[in-house]
C-alpha cells in the first residue's frame, strides 16, 4: 500500500501541479487581457467570451505541457487529444456536482464562517471543495486514461 501511494504521488504529480499554476495564469492572464486591454468589459458578452477565451487557452497550455512535459506521452494522431477533452468534461462535471452538493449542504445546516452570511459561505465553499476535486479528477483521469503509460509487454 504504501508503495502504491509513493508511485502515485511521484514526480508526475508534482509536475502535474506546476503545469496546473501555469496554465491557470495563462487561462487568467488571457481573461485580464481581453477584459482591460482589448476592451470586452464594455460589452454585455464581454465578461462570459473572455471567461470562454482563458479556459480555452489554459487548456491548450495544460495539454501541451502535461502531454510532453509531466506524462511525456508519445502517441501520435487525436486520441490523446480526444481522451484530454472527455476527461477535462467529466472532470468539470463532477466538479458542479460537488459544489452544488457542497453549497446546497453548507444553507442546510446553516454553516457559516469568516463573518460570511450563509450563502456567502455556502458559494466559496461549494467553489472550493468543487476545485480541489476537479484538481484531483483531472489528475487521476490524465495520468491512468489520457495520457496513460503504454505498458511494455514481458518477455
Amino acid at each position: 500500500m504504501k508503495e502504491s501511494i509513493k508511485k502515485f504521488f511521484d514526480i508526475k504529480f508534482w509536475k502535474f501541479l506546476l503545469v496546473g499554476v501555469i496554465n491557470t495564469a495563462v487561462g487568467e492572464g488571457v481573461v485580464l487581457l481581453c477584459l482591460h486591454l482589448i476592451g470586452w468589459k464594455n460589452f454585455v458578452w464581454g465578461a462570459g467570451a473572455a471567461a470562454v477565451a482563458g479556459t480555452v487557452i489554459g487548456s491548450i497550455v495544460s495539454y501541451f505541457l502535461n502531454k510532453y512535459f509531466t506524462f511525456q506521452n508519445k502517441e501520435k494522431g487525436f486520441k490523446p487529444m480526444l481522451r484530454f477533452t472527455l476527461n477535462i468534461v467529466v472532470c468539470l462535471l463532477i466538479r458542479v456536482i460537488a459544489a452544488t452538493a457542497v453549497s446546497e449542504l453548507c444553507k442546510a445546516l446553516s454553516l457559516s464562517m469568516f463573518g460570511m452570511d450563509v450563502n456567502s459561505f455556502a458559494g466559496n465553499m461549494g467553489w472550493a471543495v468543487g476545485a480541489c476535486v476537479f484538481v484531483a479528477c483531472n489528475y487521476i483521469g490524465q495520468r491512468f486514461f489520457a495520457f496513460k503509460e503504454k505498458e511494455e509487454p514481458e518477455q
